[in-house]
């Protein structure tokens, strides 16, 4: 064996090391590609799964199908501060007025998640033990404003001056790939409730 030989020996060993080192590099940045899209996606279907639940009960602030049995639905909201909210609704349109409250839990509420951000958000209908799902929720805000546009203070002890409010969502996957969590936000600006402009 000449030394040339041994040359290219040696150089075919440091190019097939290299092509295995970028080989294992494609492989993480695939699995972690692969990862993110899928939490992002989740994240999305989460966002839209609590959006669409929120903007029907919201919506039916102060409806019943009996509309006798709430005849003044600018008194259907029962409670209100930044991350909860108490009205009276007809849930299930049986004409039997019922109180659906929402409200987030607290930050140790939710601790089976690597996510230390994550918490429940609580759906509770009359008296029910309170049922949370966890779909990533890290902020559930609410800002109420009057008839004229302006901003209600907290703490907000007239309640039927509220006209429309803001609802602020945000969403992060409750795993991560690197402590890299999926994050989606969405705000409803002005939501109304029909039956609160029934004044």
């Amino acid at each position: 064996m000449g030394f040339s030989t041994i040359i290219d020996i040696l150089g075919s060993t440091i190019v097939g090391g290299m092509l295995f080192l970028i080989l294992l590099r494609l492989n993480d940045t695939s699995v972690k590609n692969t990862y993110n899209y899928g939490g992002e996606l989740i994240v999305q279907q989460s966002l839209v799964e609590v959006v669409q639940l929120l903007e029907y009960d919201f919506r039916k602030i102060g409806f019943c199908k009996d509309w006798e049995k709430i005849p003044d639905p600018s008194l259907a909201i029962l409670t209100a501060d930044s991350i909860s909210i108490e009205f009276l609704t007809d849930v299930d349109a049986d004409e039997n007025v019922d109180t659906l409250r929402y409200f987030l839990g607290s930050p140790d509420s939710l601790t089976a998640t690597p996510n230390p951000r994550d918490r429940l958000l609580y759906r509770v209908i009359n008296n029910e033990i309170p049922g949370g799902s966890n779909l990533g929720v890290t902020k559930f805000q609410l800002t109420y404003y009057n008839a004229l546009g302006q901003q209600l203070p907290f703490p907000i002890t007239v309640t039927s001056a509220i006209y429309t409010m803001q609802i602020d969502i945000k969403i992060e996957s409750t795993v991560a790939y690197d402590n890299e969590y999926s994050t989606v936000f969405w705000r409803q600006i002005r939501l109304a409730a029909r039956n609160l402009r029934n004044r």
